[in-house]
């Protein structure tokens, strides 16, 4: 294990790096940390001091506790959006892969039809279908994102598909479904793991700025984006609130694409050799 991380010293870096976030996240209610949600008005707008370390905003609450707290809402949504649509769009691509003839292109192509749209507008149009709420925000995501997915895990899984021992599987007379999610499925794991590290620095992104338009996450819950939606009006009289949930939202998005990365080079046969 030691000689792992020494040999892998970015993925080492990247896991400490979001796995430090998480946990803030996670353990948030047990950190001694003020309410995020306590209003005390002779406090706002100050700058950051011994008992609010970064500040508090325009209503006097604490922003640490706040942007940790806001760390919670964004992993919640944003988790629950990229498992949605790898189970969506994961499932589509394999059955496209296995099956291929008329349902490949009857799938691909309804693929392609939510390929065109932006993906923000096409969130933004899901939400006001569904209605302003982090649960809105997550199914607004894995919907964008669940193309991506099916598309991805086509590709390799038609080539896997074409290997002898899927065809031997089907010699034997194995079914479809444990061909595709005993034989198919493990040989993308990496592929799957690369993604959904990527994917989860993007919807990071995407939650933070259907927050920030007031799609997302309502007041009075704790988010990054609406953090800096809030904190743009002060930005002359007090920047803090504003500055510091923009960094919030860097280093979540950063620390996920950084280890979808590391992944990457750490998975690709590839790029082994080359280094």
């Amino acid at each position: 294990m030691i000689n792992f991380a020494r040999q892998n010293k970015l993925l080492s870096f990247a896991v400490i790096f979001v796995a430090l976030q998480v946990l803030l996240a996670l353990f948030a209610p047990v950190l001694g940390l003020q309410d995020p949600y306590a209003q005390i008005m002779v406090q706002r707008l100050k700058g950051p001091n011994v008992a609010n370390w970064l500040g508090t905003d325009q209503l006097g609450r604490d922003i640490l506790s706040r942007i940790i707290y806001g760390y919670r809402t964004s992993l919640l949504t944003c988790v629950t959006a990229v498992v949605l649509s790898l189970l969506a769009g994961g499932t589509l691509g394999m059955l496209a892969a296995y099956y291929r003839g008329w349902f490949d292109r009857i799938v691909m192509r309804l693929m392609d039809v939510l390929f065109a749209f932006p993906i923000l507008l096409l969130a933004i149009a899901v939400i006001a279908v569904l209605g302003p709420s982090i649960w809105g925000a997550a199914i607004a995501i894995a919907i964008v994102y669940t193309p991506i997915f099916a598309r991805l895990l086509r590709g390799p899984a038609l080539v896997i598909c074409e290997s002898e021992y899927v065809t031997g599987a089907k010699a034997i007379g194995a079914g479809d479904m444990r061909i595709i999610f005993l034989h198919l499925l493990p040989n993308l794991a990496s592929v799957v793991l690369v993604q959904t590290s990527l994917l989860l620095s993007a919807a990071i992104l995407v939650e933070a700025s259907l927050s920030f338009l007031g799609l997302g996450a309502q007041p009075p819950t704790p988010s990054l984006g609406l953090m800096l939606s809030e904190g743009r009006n002060f930005l002359l009289l007090a920047p803090w609130p504003a500055i510091f949930a923009g960094f919030a939202i860097l280093f979540l998005s950063f620390g996920f694409n950084l280890l979808g990365d590391a992944l990457r080079d750490t998975l690709d046969p590839r790029l082994r050799k080359e280094s």
